[in-house]
């Protein structure tokens, strides 16, 4: 994976796309994961709201195993797809996004999870002004999300299963480029994960108190 841009065609319209279309099975927890409160906001709402704040272009969330709160059904610059098939695999929800943003005349799109509260909107805007027809965010040299793709690698993604916009980077070192970014790719898939998130809140809500 590259670490500097390599060329790729001019930008034009970017779609930023939030996939919030699982089962969340492996929570443990009421209810989906997604809706979980985490500072007192559901998940999936920083999760949102991080691709809005983040100002790249129109936001399309993918939804499936549960709807959307109603803090987010109307939000401004928000379209929301409801994909029937999400328990076929996030390929397909990630389709379906595609799709969503395709109508939309975008040129590149960004994809995130809805599980990742901590993405910050610099991370969403770091990875779309990214040169390379594939830009793919790194922490601490780790790739993770978001995940930039051209147009022009569409027909790179995989239609079944579990796995989405990473796999085309694995095809395509060559077309990759890794973008560093700050913040915390961590995801929320138990309860276990959402407790330690509230600690870490905490932990850092305490230190900022405490500061000079």
């Amino acid at each position: 994976m590259h670490t500097t841009p390599v060329s790729a065609p001019p930008h034009g319209l970017t779609v930023a796309i939030v996939l919030a279309a699982g089962g969340g099975t492996r929570f443990g927890g009421k209810g989906h994961k997604l809706l979980a409160l985490l500072d007192g906001r559901p998940i999936i709402d920083h999760a949102v709201r991080a691709a809005v704040d983040a100002g790249i272009g129109p936001v399309v969330v993918v939804t499936g195993a549960v709807a959307l709160p109603a803090s987010l059904v109307d939000l401004a610059g928000v379209t929301i797809v409801h994909h029937e098939s999400w328990a076929e695999g996030q390929a397909t929800s990630l389709a379906a996004g595609i799709r969503a943003a395709d109508a939309l005349g975008a040129d590149a799109v960004v994809i995130g999870l809805g599980d990742q509260p901590f993405i910050t909107p610099d991370a969403w805007r770091a990875v779309a002004v990214a040169g390379a027809p594939i830009a793919v965010a790194s922490y601490d040299g780790q790739p993770r999300n978001p995940v930039r793709l051209h147009r022009s690698v569409w027909n790179l993604l995989p239609r079944t299963g579990d796995e989405g916009a990473r796999v085309v980077a694995r095809l395509r070192p060559d077309l990759t480029e890794a973008v560093p970014c700050a913040g915390s790719p961590a995801d929320i898939d138990t309860l276990a994960d959402l407790n330690d998130a509230e600690d870490r809140r905490q932990w850092q809500s305490r230190s900022s108190t405490n500061s000079p």
